[in-house]
């Protein structure tokens, strides 16, 4: 039984954390609920960190997960700019870089990630960048319109999501954008050569200059300014910025510390967590970016570092944390927006798990869905300019179904009717 005697503390100020506080709150729970962030900016979400905050569309306000004076509304006890750097799970404390010790009766670590960074020479000058927080979306807003103006270049290291959509955003400002990936196509991991090609063709057809097979093996600057970023195939690229886009790390080390069960980095990393979201602490639960979770449906343990995942995972932990039956198995989403093109991604599907990829539509017009399938049965599918088909992709999904594959590619034949 939970009462209003307890606390339940939260270590993370991203949306899974701002989620579960307020589903703690929505579901009854009168305890003590204390969130803390080692950000001094309250819960916001990061999608228009790379969209439309990015591109100067939306607001700065906009990005926030509540209003500032929800959380004294709702009795939550905000620790913002101040970072756990302890759990005592024996006492079941947390210690705060201020030496503040905060008693839980349940723990929810939602640390999320941290962008990798380069490691080669020049990665100290003032010119090279990342996007995970607030405050680099604001740095980066700067210096992109001060490419564009200047006819200015910035060479991208990476070309997964983010490293995608920040080319898109520099091209908008109007500024000279180098993609290098070592792999021969954008998105590889995720999407395969397949259709990571067609992503390649958009960018092309933009303006951006991708260096395919190859890395960044030193940042060349004067004065503390980038001047050129340097290939492990010997070619030079102009510079005036560099982005690191080269995906992120779990932050685990405070789970480490504490002796909790991590995953094996090779498949990604995190914190173990069960299908209800407990870690191999009973009163300690993990969710959002750094959770690996054990997923009923795809027999495997993922981590998922997208919106959607940590929109429904902060509610999930909470429920989870008050006793209720959880098994958090919702297909994982993410969405994603380059120049004309829009594009929701439903499911697991990475290289090495499919044998068939199936494409619905028109792909040279770009309005189509993919499927990624094995042994006929639908893994992921990603619909491009297509919309609300979303729910049924996902059910096709979860279903487990062996559609008929002619009907698949078929986009005259309704795809509710595969379903059966």
């Amino acid at each position: 039984m939970v009462d209003a005697h307890q606390t339940f503390v939260i270590v993370g100020g991203g949306l899974a954390g701002a989620k579960a506080a307020e589903t703690l709150r929505s579901e009854g729970f009168t305890g003590r609920v204390i969130l803390v962030g080692d950000e001094r900016d309250r819960p916001y979400e990061r999608p228009p960190l790379s969209k439309g905050y990015l591109l100067g569309k939306e607001e700065r306000d906009s990005v926030f997960v509540h209003e500032p004076g929800w959380y004294a509304q709702a009795d939550v006890e905000l620790h913002l700019g101040q970072p756990v750097v302890a759990i005592d799970r024996e006492a079941r404390s947390v210690r705060l870089g201020d030496g503040t010790v905060i008693h839980y009766d349940k723990l929810l670590l939602a640390t999320g990630a941290e962008p990798r960074r380069l490691d080669v020479p020049g990665t100290d000058l003032a010119g090279v960048h990342h996007l995970r927080r607030l405050a680099h979306a604001d740095r980066l807003r700067q210096v992109l319109t001060a490419l564009g103006r200047d006819n200015g270049h910035l060479v991208i290291a990476g070309a997964g999501w983010i490293g995608l959509e920040i080319a898109a955003a520099a091209r908008e400002y109007g500024a000279e954008v180098t993609v290098v990936e070592r792999e021969a196509t954008p998105l590889h991991a995720v999407l395969g050569p397949e259709v990571g090609q067609m992503f390649a063709d958009l960018h092309a057809e933009h303006g951006v200059r991708f260096h395919f097979g190859a890395s960044l093996t030193e940042i060349v600057g004067q004065d503390g300014m980038v001047l050129a970023a340097r290939t492990d195939d010997g070619e030079e690229h102009p510079a005036h910025d560099v982005l690191a886009a080269i995906g992120a790390a779990p932050r685990t080390a405070l789970a480490e510390a504490a002796g909790l069960t991590l995953a094996d980095r090779a498949e990604g990393g995190g914190i173990a967590v069960d299908a209800s979201l407990r870690t191999s602490d009973p009163d300690i639960f993990a969710t959002g970016d750094v959770a690996a979770l054990e997923h009923p449906l795809f027999g495997a343990r993922l981590r998922v570092e997208h919106w959607a995942n940590a929109l429904n995972g902060g509610p999930a932990a909470a429920r989870a944390m008050l006793g209720r039956d959880v098994t958090h198995d919702r297909v994982p989403y993410f969405f994603s927006d380059q120049y004309d093109v829009g594009l929701e991604y439903s499911g697991w599907a990475p290289p090495g798990s499919y044998d068939q990829v199936v494409v619905r539509g028109d792909a040279g017009k770009r309005e189509f869905i993919a499927f990624w399938l094995r042994e006929g049965r639908v893994l992921a599918g990603m619909n491009v300019n297509v919309w609300d088909v979303t729910e049924t992709v996902q059910k096709l999904i979860q279903s487990g179904a062996r559609p008929d594959l002619n009907a698949l590619a078929d986009p005259g034949a309704p795809l509710a009717s595969l379903l059966t």
